[in-house]
């Protein structure tokens, strides 16, 4: 069986908000301001630069009408 890296679901979770800003034509400068954050943030946010805490997740996500949801296996 492969080993997944410990950074997969961190880098799954980046791609998939990433993917919903780009499908809903947000781009980052106005996700920055809903998230109340620099657009320089989201910048390194989305190239995996910054290690983002679950409650900077969470905010990302309701700004853009998502919701953030962990399992554990």
């Amino acid at each position: 069986m492969k080993e997944q890296s410990p950074l997969t679901p961190r880098y799954e979770v980046v791609e998939q908000l990433k993917s919903a800003r780009k499908a809903q034509n947000v781009t980052q400068e106005v996700l920055a301001e809903r998230v109340g954050t620099k657009k320089s943030n989201i910048s390194r946010f989305e190239s995996g630069r910054y290690n983002p805490s679950l409650d900077f997740l969470i905010k990302v996500a309701d700004s853009l009408g998502k919701q953030i949801q962990i399992r554990i296996r």
